[in-house]
């Protein structure tokens, strides 16, 4: 066995500058189980650390701004409703309520006052249009509006249509004061009954059975002028509770229709107080009239009149 060691070639220029640092790349040999040294592959040069390297000064990195397109997109998607949506909707809403106080429920305003202490000067009421609208009637003790137009006032001639249309339409939401042919009375007796004012004792009667008005004005009587009617079919005599201060039925014997108030001239029923706040509720109700009975199928005797 051959046991003298091997010639190994190397590269003539690695005799030359063995001392100095090596370039490029470097080959290492590793000895095999048998003595001989075998080349274990090429090494890589090393790389100097990150630190080393030569850092440059950082720049300011520009912005870019949105191209004009997308900004105009950004305001197209602004939170805040534009001019034409909020416009859009205020209509709708006012639609909305017209509609609602037509056929529904209408606010009125109380200009005088010929209702108290029921209903206050001022005292915004909310009318139900609905309540005698299937089938049922005005029935004594109800607080009504109603369209005076023949019964309390003659008919008037039609003014400005566009200041009608205006007047009307801040009058239906309860901004503006009614027509001066409307009305909001208590209905005191309904078709057929006979209504008497007064009996000995100073109280009105209907249907002769005296009716306790608790809720006449404080001091009021229940009527300085005498009167002895029978109210026609469909018709309503009306009363206010402030006796002293109300324009009603009884100032209107003499005049055409003599102060009864056609049914189909009931605007609807005041149900509510909306406003002022302090005074929201429902309208009081009455039991004044529940023992007065129904009228006579024949009708009252002599001495009453329509």
């Amino acid at each position: 066995m051959d046991t003298e060691a091997q010639h190994t070639e190397r590269d003539p220029s690695s005799d030359t500058d063995s001392s100095g640092p090596e370039e490029g790349s470097r080959s290492a040999r590793v000895p095999d189980d048998s003595g001989r040294e075998e080349p274990a592959g090429p090494v890589a040069a090393e790389e100097p650390p990150a630190s080393a390297a030569t850092e440059e000064p950082l720049e300011p990195t520009a912005v870019e701004e949105p191209p004009e397109s997308a900004a105009v997109e950004d305001e197209d998607r602004s939170p805040g409703p534009s001019w034409r949506r909020t416009a859009l909707v205020g209509g709708a809403c006012v639609a909305f309520l017209l509609l609602l106080s037509h056929f529904v429920i209408q606010p009125f305003l109380i200009p005088s006052g010929s209702m108290e202490p029921t209903l206050q000067v001022g005292d915004r009421i909310l009318v139900n249009k609905l309540a005698y609208r299937f089938g049922n009637a005005p029935a004594r003790g109800d607080v009504v509006v109603f369209d005076g137009t023949g019964s309390f006032v003659e008919e008037q001639p039609r003014g400005n249509p566009v200041t009608g249309l205006l007047h009307d339409g801040a009058a239906a939401l309860g901004l503006a004061e009614p027509d001066e042919t409307d009305f909001v009375k208590r209905v005191v007796g309904t078709g057929g009954d006979r209504v008497v004012c007064c009996d000995k004792d100073g109280r009105l009667t209907v249907n002769g059975v005296p009716v306790e008005e608790r809720y006449v004005m404080l001091g009021d009587r229940p009527s300085s002028v005498p009167f002895d009617i029978v109210v026609p079919p469909d018709r309503l005599w009306v009363m206010g509770d402030h006796r002293s201060q109300s324009s009603d039925s009884r100032d209107h014997l003499g005049s055409a229709g003599g102060g009864m108030v056609p049914v189909d001239k009931v605007v609807g029923r005041a149900d509510w107080i909306a406003w002022p706040f302090d005074r929201w509720s429902t309208v009081p109700g009455t039991g004044a009239f529940a023992a007065v009975p129904a009228p006579p199928a024949g009708g009252h005797g002599a001495g009453a009149h329509g």
